[in-house]
């Protein structure tokens, strides 16, 4: 077992790792909802939302409200909660924002996961209620979480120090051709000005440029003299037009796929998203069964 999960309970896996990773398992279950907690793990942290959901659910139960019923999606790329009926999305946890999971052993339905929030980073308490099913969902976030750190691991995830200097790298390549376009028009400049018109000694005027720079040397010209060409309308000519396929990089590499790219495919812009799962992973997901309250509710899924 990898350093980066937790498990306190001997148990084997329930799913093959080709049915979470290129598909995935679903559950059905009561979603008592999430509420904000203060940390990403702790038994106690979970046993107070699970307090705090299971009573507003009373609450509502008793205004003749039901307990909604979500479709969980479980693979390495997460958790999804969807309507049962449509299937729109209602949340999506990705796995390396998930922190802490845990069912209840006294209630064997309740089973809930802390996740940090994709848009404000708070860490949220998913609470749901499922039939005789709680430990198994438990398990299956378990091996969703573990196999996906491994694949992370094995597409080039623990090489981010390297995309960093790539990108660093990257970075240095376009200010070093900022600076080389200005120095070509500084040479542009001066070229201009050595082929200005001067005054012969006999008086007439001389259009002949000189045979030599201010160095006393001959004007250097690869191909052809550093004359902008003009546009038909009179502007300088316009930039090179960028590639049809936004979605590539300057390199040409694909959108980021963290489970199927190669170390030497990441373009700079998904470093960020790289260092955001490597500290999830690296957190790690705490797996356990405990006990939150001695109140289950009534009915089944």
């Amino acid at each position: 077992m990898n350093r980066a999960f937790n498990r306190k309970r001997d148990k084997s896996w329930m799913h093959t790792p080709e049915a979470l990773a290129k598909h995935f398992i679903a559950y059905n279950a009561k979603f008592l909802g999430n509420t904000e907690v203060d940390q990403p793990k702790g038994t106690e942290i979970v046993r107070d939302a699970v307090r705090k959901l299971k009573f507003q659910r009373h609450i509502k139960k008793s205004e003749g409200q039901k307990i909604p019923k979500v479709e969980l999606q479980i693979s390495i790329y997460g958790v999804k909660i969807l309507d049962p009926k449509t299937k729109d999305v209602l949340h999506n946890c990705q796995l390396h924002r998930i922190s802490f999971c845990a069912d209840d052993k006294t209630d064997k339905r309740i089973f809930t996961f802390i996740c940090k929030d994709s848009e404000s980073n708070k860490h949220l308490c998913y609470v749901f209620d499922s039939e005789k099913c709680a430990e198994e969902i438990t398990l299956t976030i378990g091996q969703a979480f573990d196999l996906a750190y491994k694949k992370f691991l094995e597409s080039g995830g623990k090489d981010v120090e390297t995309r960093k200097q790539i990108g660093s790298l990257q970075k240095r390549i376009q200010e070093l051709e900022t600076e080389n376009s200005e120095l070509k028009k500084q040479l542009q400049n001066l070229e201009e000005q050595l082929r200005g018109p001067k005054v012969s000694p006999a008086g007439s005027i001389s259009t002949k440029a000189p045979s030599t720079d201010i160095f006393d040397m001959i004007p250097f010209s690869p191909v052809a003299p550093l004359v902008p060409l003009p546009a038909s309308n009179g502007t300088p000519p316009p930039p090179p037009a960028r590639p049809a396929d936004a979605r590539k990089d300057i390199f040409g590499a694909e959108p980021f796929d963290p489970f199927i790219c190669g170390a030497a495919n990441f373009p700079p812009d998904i470093q960020s998203k790289l260092d955001e799962m490597q500290e999830g992973f690296k957190m790690g997901l705490t797996l356990e069964g405990t006990v939150f309250s001695l109140d289950p509710l009534d009915g089944c899924c």
